[in-house]
């Protein structure tokens, strides 16, 4: 593993001093309420300016998997790259680092100063509907990960705030679930990979997660947020609520909660100069709030006489987006699965049939705060058509649809914005029938001017019979087709979530029949709701569903069956949808929606050389995964999919990915199943035994895949394993135990990747400790026939369990196994490691 990059505090300059200093005269010139205003969302992006010390206006965004700017619209697209289980899935960190300096530029256009990531919480259960968004079940890779973003992006001049701190492991009940966890867990489990990015990367913010922990909620968690994060750890720079997650004024600025985000109505503001002027909040608390939050604003140029962290003389060489979305997609892709060979494809097919709607429709990403508006989107039809060119048939079908909701209307529209008296207040062209606007409106309306929306496009029958419109949102609706009124009515979101109005938002349906050719003008209109929380969020979110006649599902099925049967290859494309994968609902189950394993299973029936593409972010079940001559597991590729797919099918490019978590083959084996609060509390009663942790503990029940687990094209033997104490004698740092190399030789025909891996095995007298743990990998590359040499540093904590009573770190003396190999489950080479009692 490679360290992170240097500490953006410090400098041989004097910046540091310098900043400190101007952030300290900048406190000083404040009186209470000018302190007070810093703390707070002056609207749903930013925190206020202040002309009279020079502060300018920070601006934050989201950004996971793209940065998506104040405006959440298609006019001001973003660069969408992979999904960051898939970004974990690469397990390279100069990669993943290159990943954060694209962030970076894209916030740099964007003109934001801090990206809402990464997300770092753990693959509890394979039933977090935010899955996708998280890295891994394990915390040493999350942190690792993680720390090469934060880097990554903080190379390029902008803040970072890892999140949901801590423990917002799944989404049900997120916003008031209480999360009962014991100390040794917490502190060995989810506390880990923040404390490992704070201390390697140094972040110069961390969001505070909705839920509780033990009790007090985390925007109000005094004793992890002020002993644990910035005593223990040294963290010094803000901690920003999760959006409406500060609750109560007092609790959190005692709390150690700096912002409260959004804005401008906040339980700061008023509310804390009249708590600390009553003497519930000492002002020495305020003045520690805002010096947090002067010093980012330091960091990112927007103070007076602050040395910015990077000078622009200093920032990264610019990135070609869609080349790296390209690549990253590429080396996350997993290939699990592959049998005689089939991949790559080479020679290329005379013939390949692409079956699926997700072949066509490509998830790019997951639901939430993780989504944007991409650049473009090139599919997997659109990437293998172009690969393929004249020389290759490719026929699509659908297969099966798996979709729940109906999808927007593919057809231009236009967006008129009316005031309360019906006036223009502007209008908007949009690519198809879905509405998202979120922080902004188009061509500066005003949220607080905007009455109504009226969308309106012109259906065009390429095919008569009974098409399906569909309303898909929450609140007053009035829709119009072919001069009739469908619906006029209101739809009511379900929950208590804040967001789920834009999330997970209800839909009607309704049947219009057109005849072939016929022409059809459809109108809906949209009444802002007077007081909700549209209003605090600045959010108009719906859309126009539709979908043309199409044959009967088995139809379908059967003109899959009959293209792979007449093609040379097929290849597969399944997945989840929105509805199954998103920010603020968990998975009911595991198997993909729709009749998608039916197909899969019909189609290997009639073609022997049967590819299959899982296009999602989080486990699936796959029942026939035995019966397929290949398994590609492609997550959520990001803009450039169908590119990076056809570069993988075809032999362009190796898959370079390896499971960042365990795959079950059964929902009943999964060790982790519930996520649903009891009583508005959810237990953590399986401790430290997540994931593999609890797998290789499993004697009855394997999983279909192991963490760790994937393939390329190409062999690999494992020929050699050393393992030596560090003394500091070859420069490593007081928190390294061991130095080891492993020796791998690439015994296949052509040049590969390889993923080495180091676990730490324990002699298994202490069963409360996991029987073995990840404690260090590399990536390494090689010609066929040559050997590559890992060499990989397992750190201090790898040997080290929390002593609860003690309240501290425990070394645990004796015989470790230090065992090297391809994943959890694959484990060649071993050799024994002597640990004493004080290192």
């Amino acid at each position: 593993m490679t360290a992170a990059g240097p500490d953006a505090r410090t400098g041989t300059d004097g910046a540091h001093t310098r900043r400190e200093a101007a952030v300290e005269t900048a406190l000083a010139r404040l009186d209470l309420p000018a302190k007070v205003a810093l703390l707070a969302g002056a609207d749903m992006w930013s925190l206020p300016a202040n002309e009279e010390i020079g502060l300018g206006r920070l601006v934050m965004s989201d950004g996971p998997a793209g940065v998506r700017g104040e405006q959440w619209t298609p006019d001001d697209p973003s660069v969408a790259l992979p999904s960051p289980t898939a970004l974990a899935a690469t397990w390279d960190l100069d990669l993943v680092r290159r990943a954060g300096r694209l962030l970076a530029q894209e916030a740099r256009r964007k003109g934001a100063h801090v990206v809402l990531a990464p997300t770092v919480n753990l693959h509890r259960s394979p039933r977090g509907g935010r899955h996708f968004e998280c890295y891994s079940e394990d915390p040493l890779l999350t942190g690792e990960i993680g720390a090469a973003l934060v880097s990554g992006v903080q190379d390029g001049g902008v803040g970072t705030t890892p999140k949901h701190f801590v423990a917002n492991d799944s989404e049900t009940d997120r916003y008031t679930v209480d999360v009962r966890v014991d100390e040794r867990t917490l502190r060995e489990l989810y506390l880990a990979p923040f404390e490992a990015i704070v201390k390697k990367a140094h972040p110069w913010g961390l969001m505070a997660a909705y839920n509780a922990v033990n009790g007090p909620t985390m925007s109000e968690h005094a004793e992890l947020n002020n002993t644990v994060l910035r005593e223990e750890w040294g963290f010094d720079g803000i901690l920003v609520s999760d959006w409406t997650g500060a609750r109560d004024t007092v609790r959190a600025a005692l709390g150690g909660l700096d912002v409260a985000m959004p804005g401008p109505a906040t339980v700061y503001g008023e509310h804390l100069v009249k708590a600390v002027r009553e003497g519930l909040v000492p002002e020495t608390v305020v003045d520690d709030l805002a010096r947090r939050v002067l010093r980012l604003a330091a960091r990112v140029g927007l103070l007076e006489g602050a040395p910015a962290a990077v000078p622009a003389e200093r920032l990264p060489a610019p990135v070609d987006g869609e080349a790296l979305v390209r690549e990253l997609a590429a080396r996350s892709f997993v290939l699990l699965r592959n049998e005689g060979g089939v991949l790559p494809l080479d020679p290329v097919p005379a013939s390949v049939a692409l079956i699926g709607a997700a072949a066509a429709e490509t998830r790019i990403g997951g639901g939430g705060s993780a989504q944007v508006f991409p650049t473009r989107v090139v599919s997997p039809l659109d990437g293998l058509r172009a690969a393929l060119g004249a020389g290759g048939e490719l026929r699509h079908e659908i297969g099966a649809d798996p979709r729940t909701f109906l999808p927007p209307a593919a057809v231009p529209c236009t967006a008129d914005l009316l005031g309360a008296d019906g006036a223009s207040l502007g209008t908007a062209a949009l690519a198809d029938g879905s509405v998202r606007w979120l922080g902004a409106l188009p061509g500066g309306a005003a949220f607080a001017d905007l009455a109504r929306v009226r969308l309106t496009g012109t259906l065009a029958a390429g095919c008569g019979g009974r098409h399906r419109l569909a309303v898909r949102g929450v609140g007053r609706f009035t829709l119009e087709a072919d001069g009739e009124v469908l619906f006029d009515g209101v739809l009511l979101p379900e929950g208590e979530d804040p967001a789920a109005a834009f999330l997970n938002p209800p839909e009607r349906r309704f049947d219009l029949d057109l005849a072939e050719g016929r022409e059809a003008a459809v109108t809906l209109t949209y009444t802002m709701p007077e007081a909700s929380d549209f209003a605090g969020f600045g959010l108009v979110s719906f859309a126009l569903g539709h979908a043309a006649p199409t044959a009967s599902p088995d139809e379908l099925i059967e003109r899959a069956v009959e293209a792979a049967r007449e093609a040379e290859v097929a290849v597969v494309v399944v997945g989840t949808t929105e509805e199954v994968e998103s920010e603020g609902v968990d998975r009911a189950g595991l198997r993909l929606p729709g009749r998608q394993d039916e197909l899969v299973a019909r189609v290997a029936a009639a073609n022997p050389r049967t590819v299959v593409v899982v296009n999602a972010g989080a486990p699936v079940l796959m029942p026939w995964r035995d019966s397929v001559a290949a398994v590609l597991l492609a997550w959520f590729p990001g803009q450039q999919a169908g590119e990076a797919l056809a570069d993988v099918l075809l032999g362009t490019v190796e898959p370079g990915g390896r499971l960042p978590t365990t795959w079950p083959a059964e929902e009943a084996d999964a060790p982790v199943w519930e996520v649903v609060p009891t009583d508005g509390r959810l237990d953590y009663a399986e401790g430290l035994f997540i994931g593999y942790r609890a797998w290789q503990r499993r004697a009855a029940a394997a999983p279909a895949y192991w963490f760790g687990a994937g393939g390329g094209y190409t062999s690999w033997s494992y020929e050699g394993l050393e393992a030596r104490l560090a003394d500091g004698s070859t420069g490593a740092s007081a928190e390294v135990l061991a130095e080891v190399t492993v020796r791998v030789r690439n015994t296949g025909e052509r040049a590969g990747r390889e993923v080495v891996q180091v676990y730490l095995a324990t002699d298994g007298s202490d069963r409360s400790r996991p029987d073995r743990q990840l404690a260090g990998f590399a990536v390494v590359e090689a010609a066929p026939g040559a050997v590559a040499t890992a060499r990989i540093t397992v750190p201090r904590r790898a040997v080290q369990s929390w002593d609860t009573a003690a309240r501290a770190w425990r070394t645990n003396p004796g015989v470790h196994t230090v065992e090297a190999g391809r994943s959890a489950g694959d484990l060649p080479l071993a050799v024994a490691l002597v640990v004493p009692a004080q290192v």
